[in-house]
């Protein structure tokens, strides 16, 4: 039965592809890949030989269609990225995409991914998360993207390129100020590193060094310590007693205006409460 299949491929150490990626991409009529030399020397070290189909050739619109005319056709297609999980990051998720409107069967198989592996390794929550992916590259797009998610609790996680590191470490202490993240490079490779710190720690050593290889920063959500802390700065001006009678003027009863200020400025309401005897 003809087949899309999503395989995912090594990031780094060729031993980590399943046996069952195997299996598919023996079994497969052609394989469809982003660099026909990378996919190459992955298919050498196992002995398979395929044709090989490369969507990047064509823009991703050609080339997918020829990929799915080929399933059409009656053909089993596995579709590969040069390293990870097809379609994170890739112009795979357009084929896979364009392959499910169309109703064409996909299986997506488990495999290696840089994300998850860096967010493990870093130590950082990874109960909720977001994957953001690349930043622009220009340094207003970088800076407006990290300010749209500054207020978020969960774990953000980027990809970058050596040459826009530095920059980007520098926009993440400018937009969200100086958490805790992990910089990791070089996953399962010989020279694989996890720096991990805050964001101007790690900042220093790259103005000690020179950034090297493909990089995942994993960035810590905003604390309910920073939250309290905003809250309470931005109240600092104004006296609670002040803070009350501005919501009152603005034609909120008294019950309510004491709980909106206790919850705005993090406090107790019995303390609220007290300022409120006398309006």
């Amino acid at each position: 039965m003809s087949k899309l299949y999503i395989v995912p491929t090594p990031i780094g150490n060729l031993k980590d592809i399943t046996i069952r990626a195997l299996d598919v991409l023996r079994e497969a009529d052609a394989i469809a890949c982003e660099d026909t030399r990378v996919t190459a020397k992955l298919l050498s070290k196992y002995e398979i030989r395929k044709p090989l189909i490369n969507y990047r050739e064509h823009t991703e619109n050609v080339s997918g269609n020829y990929i799915l005319d080929r399933v059409r056709a009656g053909e089993t297609v596995a579709l590969v990225t040069d390293a990870g999980m097809p379609g994170i990051s890739d112009p795979g998720e357009v084929v896979i995409r364009a392959a499910i409107e169309q109703g064409i069967d996909v299986e997506v198989l488990p495999g290696a991914s840089a994300l998850l592996t860096s967010l493990v390794a870093s130590g950082i929550n990874t109960g909720t998360f977001t994957f953001i992916g690349f930043l622009g590259k220009a340094k207003k797009e970088k800076r407006d993207t990290l300010k749209e998610y500054s207020e978020r609790k969960e774990t953000l996680i980027l990809y970058e390129a050596p040459h826009r590191l530095k920059d980007t470490l520098t926009a993440i202490i400018e937009v969200l100020g100086n958490r805790r993240i992990t910089v990791s490079r070089e996953i399962t490779k010989l020279y694989e590193e996890h720096l991990r710190g805050t964001a101007e720690e790690i900042r220093a050593v790259f103005e000690e060094k020179e950034p090297r290889g493909e990089f995942v920063i994993i960035i810590s959500g905003k604390s309910e310590e920073e939250i309290s802390r905003e809250r309470t700065q931005k109240y600092e001006d104004l006296s609670i007693r002040d803070h009350l009678v501005s919501l009152i003027e603005q034609g909120i009863d008294k019950k309510t205006a004491i709980k909106m200020v206790s919850e705005l400025r993090d406090i107790p309401k019995k303390e609220v409460y007290k300022e409120s005897l006398d309006i």
